[in-house]
């Protein structure tokens, strides 16, 4: 029974994955055909991570009384409503209402079942998490490049991504009773033994502050590659839009590989040491996306930025419990993915607004100002924290 809950929890997060590429990866088709400047796509990022923030901020309270298991299963249905009514919109703005309530689920899932599996399962078992996320999110795009030449277009994609979000919800839903039923503490009664902790109090705990800088840097990197690397290809590369959901398919499956390979190694190498080999392979990566080439290397490049950023998140996630003991990890955890969320709604934006008046070409420019600012947050967290323990 516990394989097979990992196994639905590890569906949940492809779920989760899903919508997050859908939008960047359509987004030159939408702004094509609503006649609109393509830095109005931060409108729709922007509401979207504002639900998140919220609902992570509330997540503790949320889950303590309806348990892991309901705010996934009812989250899960409410961005399969939310995708639906994007896919049916006219114009702009109901896509922007639509928005909303898909950052209220997504927040919940995320925050739910992070705390959840690095409470009770390894990290190993944490890597996987986001591997599978890693899954979704490289669906979604691949999706879209196969359907926007057609008569559906970009709504198709969207339609698609609804079906497998329904089917997701509802596999949730039957499962339900099965979490009470593996092991005994991992029950709505024990989740409810953990602290609440209000953000004035959060913030007094050392090496919070420092944590959530690498969050930000980190979801920083891999968000505005999600939504404005097409948007780059398309505007700085001279792509055919079709032609960059394709590409950016790629930078997804970095993510996948490179979140599968630190579940791999977890076994062998501490956290923190599997997060400096991904620093490593980012830093290689940005420099070769700010070449001044096209073809396959911009490609090769956001592949690259994938594969090396993907296993920082997860590894933050884990290292929670570790860092700050497991009463007080799910109230840390909530504000660790309220802050990755209002960096989402704000960083990337400010990239597609430097874009529309400097050009696309400042997109690598950017995402190399954030790791440099990563590699500053990382040296201060090495410090608080100390050397690395077991992960066993």
């Amino acid at each position: 029974m516990a394989t097979l809950l990992l196994a639905v929890i590890y569906m949940a997060f492809i779920g989760l994955g899903l919508p997050d590429s859908l939008f960047g990866a359509a987004w030159p088709a939408i702004y094509t055909e609503y006649g609109l400047p393509f830095s109005f796509g931060s409108f729709v990022t922007v509401l979207s991570f504002f639900g998140t923030t919220i609902s992570s901020l509330c997540s503790a309270k949320v889950i303590n009384r309806f348990g892991t298991n309901r705010v996934t299963a009812f989250s899960t249905a409410l961005t399969a409503v939310a995708l639906l009514g994007m896919s049916f919109t006219g114009s702009f703005l109901p896509m922007c209402l639509c928005a909303l309530p898909l950052g209220l689920g997504a927040g919940a899932i995320d925050t739910a079942l992070n705390n959840y599996v690095a409470i009770h399962y390894s990290a190993t078992q944490m890597s996987f998490l986001h591997c599978f996320y890693g899954v979704g999110i490289s669906v979604s795009p691949y999706i879209l490049s196969l359907v926007l030449n057609g008569d559906a277009g970009w709504r198709g994609g969207y339609r698609i991504a609804v079906l497998i979000q329904a089917v997701i919800a509802i596999v949730l839903f039957c499962s339900i009773p099965l979490w009470k039923k593996v092991h005994g503490k991992e029950g709505r009664e024990e989740e409810a033994e953990v602290k609440a902790l209000p953000l004035k109090e959060i913030v007094r705990i050392p090496g919070v502050k420092v944590m959530w800088g690498l969050f930000i840097c980190s979801c920083t990197i891999e968000c505005t590659c999600g939504s404005w690397g097409s948007t780059f290809l398309v505007e700085h590369k001279g792509l055919a839009a079709e032609k960059a959901a394709g590409i950016i398919t790629f930078y997804y499956v970095g993510i996948a590989v490179g979140r599968f390979l630190s579940g791999v190694v977890a076994t062998k190498l501490h956290s923190w040491t599997i997060i400096k080999i991904g620093e490593v392979i980012m830093g290689v990566a940005l420099v070769l996306l700010c070449l001044p080439v096209s073809g396959v290397l911009p490609g090769i490049a956001l592949f690259m930025v994938g594969l090396g950023n993907g296993p920082l998140f997860p590894n933050f996630n884990y290292l929670t419990p570790e860092n700050f003991g497991e009463e007080l990890s799910p109230s840390i955890i909530g504000t660790q993915m309220a802050v990755s969320s209002i960096a989402i709604m704000t960083t990337p934006v400010l990239c597609i607004v430097l874009g529309q008046m400097l050009g696309m070409g400042i997109f690598p420019i950017y995402l190399v100002v954030f790791f440099v600012l990563m590699m500053l947050a990382m040296w201060r967290a090495r410090r608080v924290f100390g050397g690395p323990k077991s992960n066993e």
